[in-house]
This record gives C-alpha cells, sequence and structure tokens, in this order.
C-alpha cells in the first residue's frame, strides 16, 4: 500500500524558504549568498572531512549522524537565519533551551506525520550540549569552514567596515576549537581538496534555469542540496541500509557536480540532437577525470565516480564491479551495506520535483516565462504519471498539491 507521499507541502516549502534568505545582507556582498547555497556549501565541506577522519583515525564514521546533523541544523538556520550571529550566539548562551523549544514547535506541522521521528532526533539533539560525538563535531567544523569560506570574498569588499574586524576575529576563534580534530589539522594543509572546496562554491553562482527570471533563484548548488535532503527522505521511507543512506545523500549531493565544469545544460539542448546526451555525458566524465580526480584523494575517487556516473540508475556494486538494478524487489535482496546499493530512479524522481517546485513558486509569484511554463507542465505530467513500482512511495499529492489554476 502506497503512502500519501514522504514528505509533507508544508515541509517542502519551507526547505525552499532558505532560497530567499540572503546572507550578509548588511554588509556590501556578491550575489550568490543565501541560507540554501551556504547550507550546501556545508555539507560537502563535511563529507571532505568525514572522508578526512576517517583516513586519519582508522575508524568508520556513522555517517547518517552527519546526515542527520546537516539536516537538522538547515531547519535551524531557515527558522533562526534572521537573527545576526553575534545575537544568535548571546541568546543561546543565555536561553538557548528555550529557543530551541520555540525551533521545535515552529518545525512540529511541517513534520506531520513525522514518520521519520526528526522532532524527538531535533530534540535530543539540541539538548545535548556537551560530549559532543566526532559526527556532530565534523558538522560543526564544516559550519564554520563555510562561513570563512563566504568570510573571505565578504572581507575584501568591507575592510572600512566599523566591526569587520570583530566578525574576523569571532570567525577565527570557532574555528580553533576544532584544530583538535585530526580531519580539521589535515584540511588546513591540503591545498589541493581546499582548491576542490573552492571549486564546487562556484556552483553558488551557477543559477538554474540561467535563461528565465525566477523568484525565487535558486543556483545549482542549493538544488544539490534539496535533492540531497528529499533523498535523505526517501531512504528512510524505504527503510534504507546505512551504506544506502549514505549513497543517496550524497549521491544526491553530488549528482550535479559536473555542471562546475560543463556548466548546467538544460534538457531541451540534451534532448535536441539524437545522442547529444551521451556525448555530454562523456565530455563531464572526462572533465571529472581531467579537473577533479587529481585534487581529491585517490581513495575517494572510487565514491565520487559512484556519485556522479550512471548516477540516476540503480546500482549495486559486487566486488568493484557496478550493476544496475532495475526493479526495486531486486534492490530489496541487496539491502545491505556490503553491496552498497543507490537508488539513482529516486534521486531522479527527487530532482525532478526539485526542478518542479522551482518553476513552480516561480510561476506562482507571477514571473513567467515560456521555458517555465513549458518545464512547469512537461515535469507536472511526470510527477502525476510516473510510478516506482514496490517502493510504496507516491510523489503523486505532491504534484497535485502544486497544480496551478489554469494550467494545462
Amino acid at each position: 500500500m502506497k503512502q500519501n507521499s514522504f514528505i509533507s507541502p508544508d515541509l517542502l516549502e519551507l526547505i525552499y524558504r532558505s532560497a530567499s534568505i540572503e546572507r550578509w545582507n548588511d554588509h556590501l556582498r556578491v550575489h550568490g549568498f543565501t541560507e540554501l547555497d551556504k547550507q550546501a556549501h556545508k555539507m560537502i565541506i563535511a563529507y571532505t572531512l568525514g572522508k578526512l577522519e576517517e583516513q586519519q583515525s582508522g575508524s568508520p564514521l556513522h555517517w547518517e549522524l552527519i546526515i542527520q546533523a546537516g539536516v537538522i541544523e538547515f531547519f535551524e538556520r531557515v527558522l533562526l537565519t534572521d537573527i545576526k550571529p553575534p545575537i544568535y550566539y548571546e541568546l543561546m548562551n543565555k536561553s538557548g533551551h528555550a529557543l530551541h523549544d520555540w525551533v521545535v514547535r515552529g518545525l512540529q506541522t511541517a513534520f506531520q506525520p513525522d514518520q521519520f521521528t526528526l522532532i524527538p532526533l531535533m530534540q535530543t539533539y539540541f539538548n545535548t550540549t556537551t560530549g559532543f560525538s566526532r559526527e556532530r563535531r565534523i558538522v560543526r567544523a564544516s559550519h564554520f569552514l563555510a562561513t570563512l569560506w563566504e568570510f573571505r570574498i565578504i572581507y575584501h569588499l568591507n575592510q572600512k567596515m566599523y566591526g569587520i574586524e570583530e566578525t574576523k576575529k569571532k570567525i577565527e576563534e570557532e574555528l580553533s576549537k576544532h584544530e583538535d580534530l585530526s580531519c580539521f589539522q589535515v584540511y588546513q594543509t591540503q591545498e589541493k581538496i581546499q582548491h576542490f572546496i573552492d571549486l564546487v562554491g562556484q556552483l553558488r553562482y551557477q543559477k538554474r534555469w540561467a535563461s528565465s527570471p525566477r523568484i525565487p533563484e535558486t543556483s545549482v548548488l542549493g538544488h544539490m542540496l534539496v535533492v540531497a535532503i528529499l533523498s535523505y527522505f526517501t531512504s528512510k521511507a524505504i527503510q534504507a541500509c546505512p551504506k544506502r543512506i549514505y549513497l543517496n545523500f550524497f549521491g544526491g549531493l553530488f549528482h550535479d557536480l559536473p555542471e562546475v565544469l560543463t556548466r548546467d545544460i538544460i534538457s531541451p539542448i540534451k534532448r535536441s540532437v539524437e545522442g547529444l546526451d551521451d556525448l555530454i555525458k562523456q565530455i563531464e566524465s572526462q572533465q571529472m577525470k581531467n579537473r577533479i580526480y587529481p585534487l581529491l584523494p585517490l581513495e575517494w575517487h572510487e565514491d565520487m565516480h559512484y556519485f556522479t556516473n550512471q548516477e540516476f540508475h540503480s546500482k549495486i556494486l559486487l566486488g568493484h564491479q557496478v550493476k544496475i538494478i532495475d526493479s526495486f524487489e531486486e534492490m530489496k535482496r541487496y539491502n545491505q551495506d556490503i553491496y552498497s546499493p543507490m537508488d539513482g530512479v529516486l534521486i531522479k524522481a527527487n530532482d525532478n520535483l526539485a526542478a518542479f517546485m522551482e518553476a513552480y513558486l516561480s510561476l506562482e509569484t507571477g514571473i513567467r516565462s515560456k521555458a517555465l511554463t513549458e518545464g512547469y507542465e512537461n515535469l507536472y505530467q511526470i510527477g502525476i504519471h510516473k510510478d516506482y513500482p514496490g517502493y510504496e512511495i507516491d510523489y503523486k499529492p505532491l504534484y497535485k498539491n502544486y497544480r496551478l489554476p489554469g494550467e494545462g
């Protein structure tokens, strides 16, 4: 029996609220500093720190704890990000418990039904104020590294502004609290990995639907996080094993990574010439080998290849050989960490839903173009007619909830 949906409309809209929240809005800044983009960059940094930590310590991380921390802090920031950082930290020091209770209350409606028990997880997370796990500390360090990445750009534009040096000092103080993490120490010395983070950061400036004005604008980087969060929720809905949750989330987070090298080539262009999509894939794969892989440790290449090649096919690893899986029933037989199962079919479904919402939100505000109206209609038709046999996930109620009057 199919569920109504794996996520409520309220929660889906809350995710996209982050695309309208501008960061550093009391400073002179370049375009592309939204909360959605910052959180996406943060989780990619968390991936790099996590991989470094595993290499340095020789012990595996509990990756779902990293994902959970990222998701929880994402929703916390959506509700609280209007508070200036100095005031935020002062409030947290003096009334953190009450503030977090307010956050949880504000999220309860969006998480109904709370089929993944995220509200209790949030309550436990916020009530834990000491003895943080490695995973939580890695996410925290990633938060401030992503902030530092933005600040270095802001700083050059605001050097004469009163208080800018105090802000710089505060960020440095927060980062210093993580110097005992071995992954943090190594990251500070790894110029190539820092170049990778810089390169990924450029996806903040690549707009989705680049030829169409939209409100809110979303970047390729922000879109990747939306797909990752949706893929986490779908993974929980199908009771995925830990490795499958890891691969679905980070598969969603990295699925458009090659676009930092090729830019966002829209679907109508890909479909315009027979074989063009395959050729683009070949070029992306070669560009990844030439420009991305050299920035990353050799041990990470298998992961990155798995995330970005045949990314919309459900697959497993048998030995070191990729096997494409055509049915959910067969995927259920491989729902064990040793097989590295990844539900590319669901990542694609979430990619479509994210693209649909990007078009819908703009059309709802009255910002229209031919590309948006056609894209909206095409994605709607896919959404209400596409089934995912065996997955017990139904996207149709979400699409129907966002049917605009007069469309179709």
